[in-house]
């Protein structure tokens, strides 16, 4: 095991050592740079001032070398600053990272939970009433559409009811669970509503092959109690799957819930990439993009250290 990790960790090296080459390449090839923005903004100033202040920063070196000088600060723990935060970088991603994180990790805990129950009473009895039901709601909550079931929310929980917040993160001095986690229940409402469905249809497909198989019908040829043959020896075998897709959806939470965290003013690493690239920040979109990668590979490993717990026949090696 300690082997598989130590060549798991350093293919994820690998792979951020060459998204990094490759987001710094094409943020470099876009036209323009920071400085054609202060020439902008500064009708005064020259060309010969705006060809000093690229001297300066050095974006008259071709891209390798920018690259090389970026990637050695990098590793010594220089990630530049934010040109439109005036701050570094590392102290806005901070922040969203763990606002993020708090996001995804409720939304995914709960999502899977309820989505494998699901799936797993659905796949019992294939084609009756409660199958039929959840299928519907599931589809349903697949192709509703994130931004109108946010506005939902906030207009029957926050506008109608005034149970919740309608938007923002709290204040930072706030105290107890509640005041905290109350800022937090309708983003992870929408999130769960928008996860749930697609993890229900793949648990519940992965279920009723699994319960198809030969070794389920042994199981009962045996005497085996219908919970003993669901539980015990059909569900780790069908969780397989749905793990995979969970794990891939760590990573895509990490930088995909950008309209969640637009409608309810929740600054996380989503918001954080949207806002940099809009904003021309291209240092701070390059280190959260990078932050975002390290999660779906984080994501990924988890999902196949899980293979292993769950099923003893596969051995991580």
């Amino acid at each position: 095991m300690s082997t598989y990790l130590l060549r798991r960790l350093l293919g994820m090296v690998a792979v951020l050592f060459v998204m990094s080459f490759v987001i710094y390449g094409l943020i470099g090839l876009m036209p323009g740079d920071p400085i054609d923005l202060m020439v902008m903004s500064n009708p005064g100033m020259t060309a010969a001032d705006a060809d000093r202040l690229r001297a300066l920063h050095g974006l008259d070196q071709p891209l390798v070398t920018r690259y090389w000088h970026w990637l050695t600060a990098a590793l010594h723990g220089d990630f530049g600053f934010s040109r439109v935060f005036a701050r570094p970088t590392l102290e806005i991603i901070g922040p969203a990272l763990w606002q993020t994180t708090k996001l995804v990790t409720l939304t995914l805990v709960i999502s899977s939970v309820l989505s494998i129950a699901l799936g797993v009473r659905a796949a019992i009895r294939p084609g009756g009433r409660f199958d039929t039901v959840l299928s519907f709601l599931a589809f349903a909550g697949i192709s509703m559409p994130t931004f109108w079931l946010a506005l939902l929310l906030i207009l029957v929980f926050a506008v109608w009811l005034g149970w919740l917040p309608a938007s923002g993160m709290g204040p930072s001095d706030a105290t107890g669970i509640w005041a905290a986690l109350q800022y937090l229940v309708l983003p992870v409402t929408t999130l769960v509503i928008a996860q749930v469905g697609g993890i229900t249809r793949y648990a519940r497909s992965s279920m009723i092959e699994t319960l198809r198989m030969d070794f389920i019908r042994t199981a009962r040829a045996k005497g085996a109690k219908e919970r003993r043959v669901v539980f015990r020896h059909a569900l780790p075998n069908a969780l397989t799957p749905v793990v995979t897709v969970i794990g891939l959806r760590f990573g895509a939470l990490f930088s995909g819930a950008l309209i969640t965290e637009t409608m309810f003013a929740q600054r996380g690493l989503g918001k954080t990439i949207y806002d940099a690239i809009l904003g021309n920040d291209f240092n701070l979109a390059l280190v959260a993009l990078l932050f975002a990668t390290f999660a779906t590979l984080v994501g990924n490993l988890l999902a196949d250290l899980t293979y292993a717990w769950l099923d003893p026949r596969i051995s991580a090696t």
